[in-house]
């Protein structure tokens, strides 16, 4: 028993020290294979269509290449004598298996890589197509620049073969998993008029139209403002601060409608560059949206003028507006030369969106409150939620808003044409107001009514 006593404790030890060593080693090797994985990178491209060819130049830093053996000299010089090799499989394994091209929504998949080349990271020649091309085509760089491997930038040539350059193009770039966070700035010439249309996103965005027509343009925009107010929490429950007191469709015309006109004319306003152009604005705005729920909420409390909650919803809808914009300037991008009609479909967008939640809220209200709780006390009851996450948000929203400098204006040139700028707004807003007390003066008495007449259903007997 002592002997096999003994052989057996060492067999153990070994056993549980193998697999330490084991989990050591898995350990390191994925720390190493996450630290090879830059967490910030930027790649630029240009893709222009040619005759029957298409032709993608894209630059990428060497520091992505991390799985790549470059042959290398002294303490990590690219040696470019010998690295042809390992330049061309970096550029097929990271790049072009990553770049799928679509004529007329059908892959390209006829593809030459025609060259690549280290540059040095000073080299600015992607600022044009024609230097790009001319800088990749150019004679590689020798033994004698000791350029370390990591700091180096690569330049891709590729030629892909197409039926005509007159056809829809689309890409599908999926760089995202260069870096923990890559950035690709792409630019598309237009073959007929070579003007550049380009894109600048952040990951992998999916099939992005190159030259979008105008109803390709229009329906990308309408599901992005669909998709928005249904992701935007802040909105919605605004909308649901708007319907609790409201849940007719018929007297939630005027509040809807005039929370639309507002949100429409600021956004509209934020595209053609009446937003102030300064970096506390954006959280101001988002401060201001959380305010907007809060006074709403507390408005159900302690009982809404009705009549006058369109006044209301038409200021607080101008801020609104105002936040749709910050995603709309990101993505306007995609919209290729179709401003105007994109700026109109997104607002279709949102409000397609808006009618689909007033649809779903309205019928679960109403069962609410006719088989669960009163009237009164379910409106007490979940303003009161909705005022308690909103005001979080504000003060949270308003420390962030806290940390940025205000500073004077200056009184310039354009100081004075983003007032003239302002001012043209505020009478459009006047004119929209004016406007809609005329049109709702009716919709005004019903809601008065509606809301005596509530009153005095919910009102406690004696």
């Amino acid at each position: 028993m002592k002997i096999r006593h003994r052989t057996i404790v060492p067999s153990i030890h070994s056993k549980l020290l193998r697999g330490l060593v084991l989990i050591s080693l898995l350990l390191l090797s994925s720390f190493s294979i996450a630290h090879d994985i830059p967490s910030r990178l930027t790649v630029y491209a240009f893709v222009k269509p040619e005759g029957n060819q298409l032709t993608a130049l894209l630059r990428v830093p060497m520091e992505a290449f991390g799985e790549i053996s470059f042959p290398l000299r002294g303490p990590g010089y690219l040696q470019f004598s010998e690295a042809d090799f390992a330049l061309r499989d970096a550029a097929q394994v990271y790049i072009t298996e990553s770049m799928h091209f679509y004529e007329n929504g059908v892959e390209l998949t006829d593809k030459e890589l025609l060259a690549t080349r280290v540059s040095l990271p000073s080299n600015r020649s992607f600022t044009s197509y024609e230097e790009a091309l001319a800088n990749v085509q150019s004679p590689p760089l020798n033994d004698e620049v000791d350029l370390f491997w990591r700091q180096g930038v690569l330049d891709v040539l590729v030629r892909y073969s197409i039926n005509s350059e007159n056809s829809d193009f689309s890409v599908d770039p999926q760089l995202g998993t260069l870096a923990s966070a890559t950035t690709t700035v792409l630019r598309f010439i237009v073959a007929e008029s070579g003007a550049e249309r380009v894109f600048n996103y952040l990951g992998n965005p999916g099939v992005v139209i190159l030259d979008p027509r105008w109803y390709q343009a229009v329906y990308r925009f309408i599901e992005m403002g669909f998709v928005h107010i249904l992701q935007g929490i802040d909105h919605l429950l605004f909308l649901f601060c708007l319907v609790i007191p409201l849940r007719s469709l018929r007297h939630l015309i005027p509040v809807i409608t005039s929370f639309t006109i507002a949100h429409s004319i600021t956004l509209i306003g934020s595209a053609f560059g009446v937003a102030p152009n300064v970096i506390w604005f954006p959280p101001l705005i988002e401060t201001l949206i959380a305010l907007s729920i809060v006074y709403m909420a507390f408005e159900n409390i302690v009982g809404a003028k009705l009549e006058h909650r369109w006044l209301v919803t038409f200021g607080f809808g101008l801020v609104h507006g105002f936040g749709f914009s910050f995603l709309f300037s990101d993505t306007l991008q995609f919209a290729g030369g179709h401003l105007f009609s994109s700026l109109l479909a997104f607002n279709v967008g949102v409000e397609l969106g808006q009618l689909m939640v007033l649809l779903l809220v309205i019928p679960v209200l109403n069962l609410l409150f006719k088989f669960f709780v009163r009237e009164r006390i379910g409106t007490i009851l979940i303003s009161a939620l909705l005022a308690h996450s909103a005001w979080h948000w504000m003060l949270d929203r308003g420390d962030t808003l806290g940390q940025y400098q205000f500073q004077m204006p200056i009184f310039d040139s354009l100081f004075f044409a983003a007032l003239m700028r302002w001012g043209m707004m505020v009478i459009i807003i006047a004119a929209a107001i004016w406007a809609m007390f005329e049109i709702f003066k009716r919709f005004s008495l019903i809601g008065v009514g509606s809301a005596h007449k509530l009153q005095e259903n919910t009102a406690p007997s004696e």
